[in-house]
């Protein structure tokens, strides 16, 4: 009985212990399907968020690389400005050297003597600003509030340096900025529209005084052309077009939109106004060895000491000439009438047009043409190589619309002669570049660097042997469009030695012309005016150098 009890009980616990694993395992497995569906619906979740990460990891690298993009053409073209003149070892913006930046060959206008010979052909005394102090009967505080006045989007300082430079613009020269206000009249409203479609600040037309003393045919020692003074090597750079008709640093209106973008980028660079127009004279590479030096500092005073010494007076010299600018009536100063039409009208030009066929048949003065269209380096313009556009005054619009048909054809054999095109593709001289020998160079390097050959070379800088110096100077024609003979003394030598060289191609016994050199003439210029003769013939048939004088007497050969 005991034993049947005993049975009972243990199967009974057997039972609840089947019951209880049962109850465990349904548990077990409910649990099981429950962490199962979480881990599922988890998984779900993980995999949306990944694409949505996904995605928008994808939109950040898209706006990556656009930002990368942009910053490597913005360090493309910050690079290109700091490394644009090492073909001249450490050439800077005006193609000089830091040794070379002396008042005689200064790219800018700050040279008092260039710019009173550039704007009234007077010839007035040299200042030298570094050791000049003027003094005027206007108070600090005047000249202090009318620069407050101005509200000037750039930074206008006042000290001593910049108190020398307005005084020199509104007070040192009576007889320039009579005429280059008057010229202002005229440019400004173009330079503000176009400096305002380039988003950078209006009052950086200003530098067009210093620079050019606002004269678009200006040409600086260095090889710098133009109202806005471009090198050759920057003029491409920035897209104006250069060739052996046209040079468009001498186009007014291009070369202004060039010097807005060429401060633009150089404001990227430096993030200061001021210190993008002190790069514009000396270049952003020795802006940048200035920061260097100063220690990283990045304000315009901070590395005054540290600039070429003819750029530290830039900066105070664009203060004083925007102050003129502004306050020339304040100073007595009157503007010169200029004649220069108020209102232009602009044709584009698709096939060979001379000046002379337009003012035949437009009655449009030629100097009129050569003022509004001073481009045109043989007053012609070449539309049948690509299209360019021609300027005139508004009230011959209309009769250039009812000639335009005959203009191409009057007289067009005796303007475009082929021989005279040919000289003037194949003649004249070339870009001309100082070339500092480096360590290493050879004749041959320097030749292929510059596409010209050895013997151009040398019979440029009359060198009698391939042998060249470190440091020494060479005159370089960029093309191998360079003058015939080196100088007329090299010449001159040669044919007392004898020896075989080239002959001249004009016969001495030719007939000739008598023409009397005026003020302001070139040989250059007057070559223009007789068709086929160049000045090189000029020189050869009257046995001088290109220098002339007013009076000089000199026989024009007829060919």
């Amino acid at each position: 009985m005991k034993m049947n009890i005993r049975i009972i009980a243990a199967g009974a616990a057997a039972l609840m212990a089947l019951a209880g694993a049962e109850a465990a395992y349904s548990a077990d497995k409910t649990s099981a399907s429950v962490r199962q569906d979480r881990e599922r619906q988890s998984r779900i979740f993980l995999q949306n968020e990944n694409r949505r990460l996904a995605s928008m990891i994808d939109s950040l690298q898209a706006v990556l690389e656009q930002y990368q993009s942009e910053l490597q053409m913005k360090d493309s073209i910050s690079s290109e400005m700091l490394e644009l003149y090492s073909e001249n070892e450490d050439k800077f913006a005006a193609g000089l050297n830091p040794e070379d930046y002396t008042p005689e060959v200064t790219d800018s206008l700050l040279n008092i003597w260039y710019l009173h010979k550039q704007a009234s052909r007077e010839e007035l005394p040299e200042y030298d600003m570094d050791s000049m102090k003027f003094e005027s009967n206007v108070p600090d505080a005047v000249y202090i509030e009318r620069l407050k006045a101005m509200k000037s989007f750039i930074p206008l300082p006042y000290n001593d340096i910049v108190k020398n430079y307005i005084i020199l613009y509104s007070e040192k020269m009576p007889s320039a900025m009579p005429k280059i206000i008057g010229l202002c009249s005229y440019y400004m409203p173009i330079f503000e529209e176009i400096f305002t479609e380039h988003d950078v600040p209006e009052e950086l037309k200003a530098m067009a005084l210093i620079e050019s003393a606002m004269n678009p045919t200006a040409v600086s020692r260095a090889g710098a052309k133009g109202m806005w003074q471009f090198m050759y090597s920057t003029a491409k750079l920035y897209g104006l077009h250069i060739d052996s008709f046209v040079d468009e640093r001498l186009d007014p209106v291009k070369s202004a939109h060039a010097a807005a973008e060429y401060l633009k980028d150089s404001y990227r660079i430096f993030g200061d106004w001021n210190l993008a127009i002190a790069s514009y004279n000396c270049g952003a590479g020795n802006v940048n060895r200035a920061i260097r030096r100063s220690g990283g500092k990045r304000n315009f005073w901070d590395i005054y000491p540290y600039l070429p010494r003819e750029t530290r007076g830039y900066v105070p010299a664009f203060v004083g000439a925007l102050y003129t600018m502004t306050y020339y009536k304040e100073h007595g100063i009157v503007p010169e009438n200029v004649e220069i039409p108020a209102h232009i009208d602009t044709f584009h030009i698709h096939k060979m047009l001379h000046f002379k066929q337009v003012s035949a048949l437009t009655g449009v003065p030629e100097e009129e043409l050569k003022n509004l269209n001073p481009q045109y380096r043989h007053e012609i313009v070449p539309g049948n190589e690509r299209e360019y556009i021609l300027r005139i005054p508004y009230q011959y619009a209309n009769n250039f619309i009812d000639n335009e048909d005959s203009l191409y054809a009057y007289k067009a054999d005796e303007y475009f002669n082929p021989v005279v095109i040919k000289k003037i593709k194949d003649g004249g001289d070339g870009e001309r570049i100082i070339h500092r020998v480096r360590s290493g160079e050879v004749l041959g390097r320097i030749a292929i660097k510059y596409h010209v050959s050895v013997r151009q070379i040398k019979r440029w800088n009359n060198l009698r042997s391939d042998n060249i110096r470190i440091g020494q100077r060479l005159v370089i024609y960029r093309g191998g469009n360079g003058p015939a003979v080196a100088s007329s003394a090299a010449s001159k030598s040669s044919s007392q030695q004898k020896t075989a060289g080239p002959k001249s191609s004009i016969d001495k016994n030719a007939s000739y012309t008598i023409y009397v050199v005026k003020s302001g003439d070139s040989l250059y210029n007057i070559a223009k005016n007789y068709p086929g003769v160049s000045a090189q013939n000029i020189m050869d048939f009257n046995g001088i150098s290109s220098r002339i004088k007013p009076g000089m007497k000199i026989k024009i050969p007829k060919l």
